[in-house]
């Protein structure tokens, strides 16, 4: 819809996930904001037709048994796949991260026996993961990566960006569209028995399609059956429209296919996550949408922006006042142009704890650092549930291999 000062605001329908959960705000970088009704008087609705909406706690996924197979994970951030991996089942042995912010977060969580290499990839050799998991070539079961999917995401400047350098906040230079390459490198050097690698739907659009067919290539040349999906993280068991390019690999010598993960017969929603909200709204540079979009999904979640104006009190009759913090949620609402407050109703950003939730990361998961950062943090990772789902589709196919049926 168009409002009546000229500029697009999204009308989203009931009964859907919430949109994608992103670095740099919701659903691209002009949507950031959310509206919370928080009255009290009204009961919620419950869907019997699926399970309730739970994810395990960080002792809870300390406990699973292990499933007898192993990772090593690159670009590997808060830690998102690597948690869905434990989820799975699998060990994660060796990881890789070099955003300071980031590997804080990585090992407040991490499992005791899980090495993280915070070096830049580019000086990682696959000898050095070899020596830290006692590995020899060939013999690690799964080769985990997300490289950095700016270059490629369509909520950037694509092929703008492209042999440009994009500065990290401790101040390292990467260009990210040539980060697979080293992905690739390890690849061929560690020979895992599987790899799963991840990108934005972006990676198959437009111009970017040349880089896709490139890193196919490339993963085939490898020595591997290379699988490739669109998977969206709604029919995964995330309550987000999260739309991933997902590469699965299986060793040709081993004579198994890659599989993908099948998609639920059902999905959850803001509400089913965030059963206290009652209403939220999507906003757009200040500006709230029409309808209610709590029975769906949520819109992709992207950082918070610094010095963004995001916040406002809420007081019969007053003018609203804006707020220009970045650090911290707001208890209020976004903008100026929010008419006829109601009363009993607080309007606010999500919380962490809250988008924790729409990112499928467990209530008790720690993120280090600023409000802005842990935002950072969820929407630059890989959803645990969808990461599980992932993690399961693998095992399946390493189970095929003789080895693991008992054979010789």
């Amino acid at each position: 819809m168009i409002s009546t000062t000229g500029r697009k605001v999204t009308k989203v329908e009931s009964g859907k996930p919430c949109p994608c959960v992103q670095a740099k705000g919701i659903n691209g970088g002009n949507t950031s904001q959310y509206f919370v009704d928080r009255q009290t008087d009204r009961q919620t609705v419950t869907d019997t037709s699926k399970p309730s909406y739970r994810v395990p706690s960080m002792a809870e996924i300390a406990a699973l048994p292990w499933n007898g197979f192993t990772v090593a994970s690159t670009f590997s951030g808060a830690g998102g796949s690597c948690l869905g991996y434990r989820m799975a089942g699998f060990k994660v042995l060796w990881a890789n991260e070099f955003v300071p912010s980031a590997q804080a977060s990585y090992k407040a969580n991490a499992a005791e026996d899980c090495m993280l290499d915070c070096r830049d990839i580019k000086y990682v050799q696959p000898s050095d993961v070899l020596a830290a998991t006692g590995l020899a070539v060939g013999e690690l079961d799964l080769f985990d990566g997300s490289p950095p999917c700016q270059a490629f995401s369509t909520a950037g400047k694509r092929e703008k960006g492209w042999g440009q350098d994009k500065t990290y906040e401790h101040g390292a230079k990467q260009k990210n569209e040539t980060l697979f390459d080293e992905y690739i490198r390890l690849l061929r050097g560690l020979k895992p028995r599987m790899f799963v690698a991840e990108n934005v739907s972006g990676l198959v659009k437009g111009t970017a399609k040349g880089y896709f067919l490139d890193i196919l290539a490339a993963l085939k040349a490898s020595g591997y059956r290379v699988a490739v999906q669109v998977l969206d993280a709604q029919w995964l068991g995330v309550p987000q429209q999260r739309q991933r390019v997902i590469f699965i690999g299986a060793r040709e010598d081993l004579g198994i296919i890659p599989i993908h993960p099948k998609p639920l017969p059902y999905r959850y929603s803001v509400r089913d996550a965030l059963p206290w909200i009652w209403k939220a709204e999507h906003d757009i540079s200040g500006l709230m949408s029409e309808g209610d979009i709590t029975n769906k999904p949520s819109p992709a979640v992207m950082a918070q922006r610094t010095g963004s104006r995001f916040a406002c009190e809420v007081q019969s009759g007053a003018r609203p006042k804006i707020y220009k913090s970045a650090e911290g949620p707001s208890p209020v609402i976004m903008g100026s142009r929010v008419a006829d407050f109601k009363q009993g109703t607080v309007c606010r950003k999500f919380t962490i704890a809250e988008l924790k939730r729409i990112c499928a990361f467990p209530d008790d998961f720690v993120l280090c650092g600023s409000y802005a950062q842990q935002w950072e943090r969820l929407g630059n990772s890989v959803p645990p549930l969808m990461a599980k789902a992932i993690g399961d589709s693998v095992q399946l196919t390493l189970e095929a291999i003789p080895q693991y049926q008992g054979a010789v």
